[in-house]
């Protein structure tokens, strides 16, 4: 049972840490609304946030000024004394599901919310932004139902299930895309 006596901290991973886990980590601060603190990284940061995701959280009415593509490093125990002590990793690429992790402070939970990379979205401008409304919209979907689980009320291994099946979710929309 995961008992509430701070922020939680989250962790989102993607290979470049460019845009799925940079809006998942905005999404999570805006909805788990001070119960959760997120972070993103990359275990090959391309130093660059996509333009394509800025654009839209900016029209989603996110703060952008601080974002920024990080390496994973910098949350790691062995890497960074300073590191938050994380309660959660969740990798929301398929690349990073299967790359060895670094050693994370506090021995969080972890689950594969693989997404599809809008990055590698091609046509008009209009599709490529679709590719990335669609990834906020399952990412947001994954998330709010993360952070409506009753944390203090389940215990780790009914937690883990909680959290993979959140990892396979599929809403009416995901199926009809």
């Amino acid at each position: 049972m995961i008992t509430e006596h701070r922020p939680m901290n989250v962790l989102f991973l993607c290979t470049h840490n460019s845009a799925r886990s940079i809006m998942a980590e905005c999404i999570m601060n805006r909805v788990g609304a001070g119960r959760f603190k997120a972070f993103s990284a990359g275990s090959m940061a391309s130093g660059v946030v996509n333009p394509y995701a800025i654009n839209l959280l900016k029209h989603l009415n996110y703060k952008t000024d601080d974002l920024r593509s990080k390496n994973w490093d910098e949350f790691a125990v062995l890497n960074n004394p300073d590191a938050p002590e994380l309660d959660f990793v969740f990798t929301v690429c398929d690349n990073a599901a299967g790359e060895v992790c670094p050693v994370w402070p506090g021995q969080p939970m972890s689950a594969h919310w693989g997404i599809p990379n809008p990055g590698d979205a091609a046509g008009s401008e209009a599709e490529i932004a679709l590719a990335f409304a669609d990834a906020y919209r399952q990412l947001n979907n994954r998330i709010t139902l993360f952070c409506a689980l009753p944390m203090n009320s389940l215990d780790r291994l009914s937690l883990q299930r909680r959290l993979d099946e959140i990892g396979q979710s599929r809403t009416a929309d995901d199926t009809a895309a």
